[in-house]
């Protein structure tokens, strides 16, 4: 057997591993000239670390990661609303890493090259189109100019090419574009004194807008580490054509952000201070689409952003995609014949991922900041007299159950 991948994201690349770790031959083709450290920080959680320690890749991300012990909800006040121990501390085997997208990416890159060999990643190959047939796919490549340069066969196709994706939109000619919920999403990245454990995370915020801090890698010096920042905040109405197109490496503006940022009070770290000395930073408008009814045509199915693009909260982009490889290349792997395995992982993964999907544009498990600030905008004296420890619980813990990173039983958060 032998797949075509067309996307050289995490998705694709781990997907490449998984196939390659169960002795399934595969080629990755990425349009872009060369695959490159963009983006700056993620989280990845447990339950993808722990396919990433199969691949072998701990070590290698324990190196240049931060393992995330915490996690602390406020409100715009700096008021804590909930509190948890994540990773270890949270009962699991494995940790949660928070990490430069880009060095994540690149180390599953090296390791797609090392057991693959170069020769399987086919860069500035740009998907124009595919057939399928009863013995398998034929995709043509091209390059920017438009020109015919490549034409690959195998016995499936894997379109993990992105909320962008040509092999969605040739599934689903009158899909239309993302869906923009009206949010606008700034993020950088900077040296910074260390806060709370030096491992923590922290988001704080409301209804309208959210501010996230966490670190992604040890600093410049002692005492320091490089520090992950996001500010989301609603600028329009939902449903809406977003301001400007979805793209991950478009540069914010200083003089649209600011404002924004005066809406937080975080007692733990200066973050004013923090975003005004961050030389430069990205927007994002903060898109998704519908989940499908289905994933699979045929010899051809998707993975991860190009099978269900999410809003960013809840730290599980990256972790589903990842999660994706690994039930796909199973499915591969068990099934007699190709198109059999295809239905048989999304059978198994599209109903999850779609409800967290629907889960985010609830507002995932940062929802129980909106519920405490719904109920009391200006602040709080009790926490508890606001919205119920049980209650709050169910926000966070429900949000974890559905995305398959609950804690271990028997564990509690820390605090509440």
């Amino acid at each position: 057997m032998k797949a075509i991948i067309v996307g050289g994201g995490i998705g694709g690349l781990t997907t490449a591993l998984m196939l390659r770790a169960r002795g399934i031959d595969c080629a990755l083709y990425e349009q872009t000239e060369s695959i490159r450290e963009l983006g700056v920080g993620i989280n990845t959680l447990p339950h993808a670390i722990r396919e990433l320690a199969g691949l072998g890749l701990l070590d290698a991300l324990d190196a240049i990661a931060i393992r995330t012990d915490e996690l602390h909800y406020l409100n715009r006040h700096g008021q804590e609303v909930w509190r948890e121990a994540r990773g270890y501390g949270a009962g699991h085997d494995v940790t949660q890493f928070s990490i430069h997208r880009g060095r994540l990416q690149s180390v599953i890159h090296a390791a797609v090259e090392q057991r693959l060999g170069r020769d399987a990643i086919h860069t500035g190959r740009r998907l124009g189109a595919f057939t399928q047939d009863e013995g398998g796919v034929t995709a043509h490549f091209f390059d920017r100019a438009g020109a015919h340069v490549e034409t690959a066969r195998g016995d499936i196709l894997i379109g993990a090419d992105g909320i962008h994706s040509k092999v969605r939109s040739t599934l689903f000619p009158d899909e239309g574009g993302p869906v923009w919920n009206g949010l606008m999403l700034w993020r950088g990245a900077r040296d910074w004194p260390a806060f709370l454990t030096g491992n923590s995370m922290i988001v704080a915020g409301g209804l309208h807008a959210k501010v996230v801090v966490y670190p992604i890698a040890e600093g410049l010096t002692p005492g320091n580490r490089l520090t992950n920042w996001a500010v989301l905040v609603k600028v329009g109405e939902g449903g809406s054509l977003p301001p400007r197109r979805e793209d991950w490496s478009r540069p914010g503006r200083r003089d649209e952000l600011m404002p924004h940022v005066a809406r937080f009070k975080v007692p733990h770290i200066d973050v004013p201070a923090l975003i005004t000395a961050t030389p430069e930073f990205w927007e994002y408008p903060c898109c998704d689409r519908d989940p499908l009814p289905y994933w699979t045509g045929g010899r051809v199915t998707l993975l991860g952003d190009a099978a269900h693009p999410m809003y960013p909260v809840g730290s599980n982009g990256a972790s589903q995609a990842i999660l994706d490889a690994r039930a796909l290349a199973d499915a591969l792997a068990a099934a007699e014949h190709p198109r059999q395995a295809l239905v048989a992982y999304e059978k198994k993964r599209l109903p999850m991922t779609a409800e967290i999907v629907r889960a985010n544009r609830r507002g995932g498990p940062e929802g129980v900041i909106d519920a405490v600030e719904q109920l009391a905008p200006d602040g709080f004296d009790n926490v508890d007299h606001v919205l119920g420890y049980a209650q709050r619980e169910a926000i966070v813990k429900g949000y974890a159950s559905k995305a398959g990173f609950a804690a271990l039983p028997g564990l509690s958060v820390v605090g509440g």
